[in-house]
């Protein structure tokens, strides 16, 4: 079976390393698209349409930096197999309506929002609909640090859809997640631009419960926490905290608790998820696991064990995300590189400053 990865840069890479370690049990042949070879020792292709023809894979991979999605996609109009995209899909310039409409023959699509693959979040989904939890409200900080990355990015977007996509998924409503208001920040922290969006504040409702979120792409610290405060049916608050990739990538936290009578806490459940315990599986665990389910999806037919970001999904959220791009109120913006020159961190720098 051809798997077709489109940028093998950092994202690209990541792919290829989660298929390589399950091609012990598929026979996966996998190949990459890239404007310029890379040093990499999988069959190379400098033409999309090309490498389509020719290989007619089965699945496709779009890993492409985040603002060349657009022509990628394109160029996948009418392309009959599964597509794994990186999030986010497109940027709030792009045409997300004609892009979309090419997409329809696919058969099947996921949005790369891998914290639906962390344990501690399919813990929380499972406890929510079987105790038929209300959500009330909730909040979240979803922030790190790419100040000077080498990588280009349409912004902060790239960053919130993780935390949006977590709490609509966990605790679904009939409508869909309504931004109310929204400020931000711009600064020149990306190779993009000067006034790129690096951080947003905003509050939204979902189905009547309120949202309030902040993410940056120039938090001095990576943090991702999400909270939830729920109502059960007689009416008992409880409390919940999500917390990933603290201390380490794929190491991620859930904690649940209520008060008693007396505004004691009372812990009802805590449970700490180690990241990957095999070497083949570091910083990649989720991923793999989206990857696995793609495959027992495309090779055997199988519903995949947490429900993929399909392309419905992935077009609420991206017009969610053009919402916030676009009507943020912003004030006075930073200006990062005060030298006249700036100092990228390097393509082989560790995992932490890059992810």
């Amino acid at each position: 079976m051809n798997i077709l990865i489109v940028g093998l840069g950092y994202a690209g890479k990541r792919f290829q390393r989660a298929f390589e370690q399950l091609g012990q049990d598929y026979n996966i042949q996998l190949s990459y698209c890239s404007r310029r070879s890379k040093k990499s020792t999988l069959p190379y292709y400098a033409n999309l349409k090309n490498a389509l023809s020719e290989l007619q894979p089965a699945i496709v991979v779009v890993s492409a930096n985040d603002i060349n999605h657009a022509e990628v996609l394109i160029d996948l109009a009418g392309y009959p197999g599964f597509v794994i995209c990186e999030k986010p899909m497109l940027t709030s310039s792009d045409d997300l309506l004609i892009i979309s409409e090419g997409l329809r023959d696919v058969s099947g699509f996921a949005l790369d929002l891998v914290e639906r693959y962390s344990d501690a979040t399919a813990r929380l989904k499972l406890l929510v609909e079987a105790n038929d939890w209300q959500l009330l409200r909730s909040s979240f900080h979803w922030g790190k640090d790419r100040l000077n990355d080498y990588r280009p990015t349409c912004g902060v977007v790239s960053e919130v859809i993780h935390a949006l996509d977590l709490v609509s998924w966990i605790c679904p409503s009939p409508a869909p997640l309504k931004l109310q208001h929204a400020i931000g920040v711009k600064s020149d922290f990306s190779i993009s631009g000067t006034e790129v969006l690096d951080t947003v504040m905003f509050t939204a409702d979902l189905g009547g419960a309120a949202v309030a979120g902040y993410a940056s792409f120039v938090n001095i610290h990576r943090q991702r926490t999400v909270d939830f405060t729920f109502a059960d049916p007689t009416g008992r608050i409880i409390h919940s905290r999500l917390e990933f990739d603290e201390p380490n990538w794929d190491s991620d936290h859930l904690r649940i608790w209520t008060r008693n009578e007396r505004g004691t806490i009372v812990d009802l459940e805590y449970h700490r998820y180690q990241g990957a315990s095999s070497s083949s599986t570091s910083t990649i665990l989720k991923l793999s696991r989206l990857c696995l389910d793609v495959l027992r999806f495309v090779v055997e037919g199988d519903e995949p064990l947490q429900t993929f970001a399909g392309l419905e999904t992935a077009i609420q959220l991206q017009m969610l995300l053009n919402e916030i791009d676009t009507e943020s109120l912003t004030g006075t913006s930073v200006q990062y590189v005060q030298s006249g020159m700036r100092t990228l961190i390097p393509e082989d720098a560790d995992l932490e400053s890059l992810g």
